[in-house]
Formats: structure tokens, sequence, C-alpha cells
């Protein structure tokens, strides 16, 4: 997989050349601009692990959260530029469905195909579940706020989001302390088998840091031709900015965390694999979304908040639903993994079909 993905980086200049060439070709610079995000965030990805890996766990962590959802962030950055609000939020939730469907419905079919049964620290799942729980809420109550509060609501809609943003960026730094230092030795996974041999092959840590700051050069210069042609391709396309931010834009920035995941659940490592799924929701959740609002009081015109709409609510409160139960005893098999690809495409093909 590494191999096919490193060969599709040659999008990147042909994508450079048809946006320079052809920058009325919307709909052609938009789907290249979308592929050319999934090498350039397996990249980043890669990068990112083994410098990670030679920082020791706590550096390696700040790293994760800087770096492993550059795509997404970045993606949101320029299209709070462009004044596209709602496409940032669609692809909020739509990452974190694409986390917790997607890869992880893929990811366990992948792993389901070679083993019966598949383990994992039910524990350390739970708790990720859980936090993301918890995350779920404090994402609906501004909703909440805005159909209870009336006229009132949009007058202080930013300032409530802003608050929001600042407590979940230190709830997410107090659960990096949680997991990385007070109850590390419960939530960590045994080694796997092959870990060692795996890391022989580790990139050196000037080739990682070179590598890591070349694609994330490149993917803010690809998420920038991607936010500048969404808007037009999506109306020739005839698609809502919704279902591009929450399918498309989804897929596109969390190519990284995707490619991870299944990778690892074809190795036997489903701890590993469950919570790249998780935890990048629970990043997305408290780190991205609330970064965006803080970014967007000094890059937009107006400020953005974290009212969703009440199709993208249920979406959450579902998906989050399900992934707890699927977490919640420690094991899992194929067809869990097909529920899972079933809900997401259903959630798919009603964002499609909604006005």
């Amino acid at each position: 997989m590494s191999k096919v993905l490193y060969w599709l980086l040659l999008l990147v200049p042909a994508t450079l050349a048809v946006h320079m060439g052809m920058p009325s070709a919307h709909i052609l610079v938009f789907a290249l601009s979308a592929v050319s995000m999934i090498p350039l965030a397996h990249l980043l990805s890669e990068a990112t692990e083994n410098l990670s890996a030679r920082a020791g766990p706590t550096l390696g962590a700040l790293l994760g959260v800087t770096f492993g959802n550059a795509g997404e962030l970045l993606i949101g950055y320029f299209a709070l530029r462009e004044g596209l609000q709602e496409v940032v939020k669609a692809s909020i939730t739509g990452s974190i469905l694409v986390n917790l469907l997607l890869t992880l419905g893929i990811s366990i079919v992948a792993a389901g195909s070679r083993r019966k049964t598949l383990k994992f620290n039910a524990l350390g799942a739970r708790t990720q579940a859980t936090t993301l729980a918890l995350a779920a809420v404090s994402l609906a109550l501004p909703a909440v706020y805005h159909w209870l509060a009336g006229n009132v609501a949009t007058r202080r809609e930013a300032d409530l989001s802003f608050e929001f943003a600042v407590v979940l960026i230190a709830t997410y730094a107090l659960s990096l302390f949680f997991s990385l230092r007070t109850h590390r030795q419960l939530l960590t996974a045994p080694e796997h088998p092959g870990a060692k041999d795996e890391e022989h092959g580790a990139w050196t840590a000037k080739r990682s840091l070179i590598l890591l700051l070349a694609s994330a050069v490149l993917v803010g210069w690809m998420s920038e031709v991607l936010v500048g042609s969404v808007e037009a391709a999506s109306r020739s396309l005839g698609l809502t900015e919704l279902f591009v931010g929450l399918v498309i834009v989804a897929i596109a920035g969390n190519a990284a965390e995707s490619t991870s995941a299944i990778r690892a659940a074809v190795k036997g490592q489903m701890d590993l694999c469950v919570g790249i799924g998780i935890g990048s929701s629970i990043q997305i959740a408290l780190f991205v979304a609330p970064g965006l609002v803080l970014i967007s009081h000094f890059v937009a015109e107006k400020p953005m908040n974290l009212v969703f709409t009440p199709a993208e609510l249920v979406a959450l409160v579902l998906t989050i639903g399900i992934t707890g139960q699927i977490a919640g005893d420690g094991d899992s098999n194929w067809f869990e993994g097909v529920q899972l690809l079933a809900v997401y495409s259903m959630m798919a093909v009603m964002f499609y079909f909604l006005p």
C-alpha cells in the first residue's frame, strides 16, 4: 500500500500544472487536489511517526497533535479565509465519521479476514470512547443554545464558542497528561511481536524532519488549491457544501490516519488501529475544532461558531454510540466492520440528498 501511495505523489505536480495552466477547470483541479492530499497526508504521517519514535512519548505526542491532523487544520484555515465556514464545520463532522465508521470499518474487515476474533485493550478503548462522548456533548451544547435562546443566540454564539474552544483545548491537554503520564501503564497495549523488527527500518531523524517539513508545506499548498476550487466545483457537480465538506474533504484530510489504522490492523496491531481511529476523532473534536474557532477570530470576516446542523448532530451521536458499543468488550470481528461501513454508507447517502 505504501508504494502505491508514494507513486500517487506524482499527482502533486500534475495538480499544480492544471491549476496554473487551466484555472477554469475547477472540477479537475478539485478532484486532483483531493486525491493528492492522500499520499501527502500519508507521507506526513510516516515522517511524524518516525520522528515521534525518536523524540520520546511526551514530545512525540506533541508532534502528533501538531502534525497528525495538519490536513484538516490547513484545509480549515484556507476555507475560513474564503468564508466557507459551513464547509469547515462539515469537514469537522465528516472527519469524526470517517475515522469512527469508514476507517475502523475497513480496518476491522481487513483484519477480520485473517483472524476470527480481534482482541484489543478494552479499558483503553472505553476510556477513549468516554472522552469522545464528552466531546460530542460539547459540540451539541452550542446548537442547543442556538435553538433555545432565540434571537439572543445570534449575538452571543461567537463568544460562547470561543469560551467552549478554550475549555476543549484545556481538556485535550489534560487528556494527553492522563494517557501519557498518570495512567500510561493501564492504557498502554502490550508490545507487538514485530515492533522491534519494524524499528530497524525506521528513518533517521534528519530524513524524518526534512520529509515532515516538505510534506507539511505541500499539504498546505494543496489545501489552498483544494479550497480555492471547492465552491465552483460543488456548484458544477450539483453538490451541497455540506456533502462536499462532510464526505469528500473529510476523506481527503483524514487519509493519513486511515492508511495508518488499516496498515496496523492488517499487521494484527488492533490496539494501535482502534487508538488511531478513536484518538484521531478525539483530536478533531477537542483540538482541531476549537483551534479553528480561535483561528477564525484572526483570519475570517466573522468568527466561526460551533453550531452544527441537526443532521450532523444526529449522525455524531449515533456514530459515537455505535463506537462505544463495539469498543466496550475488547474484541471484534469482520462483520462488525461491515456494519460500520453500512452505517457510513447510509449516512453519506442521506447527506447527499439533503438540500
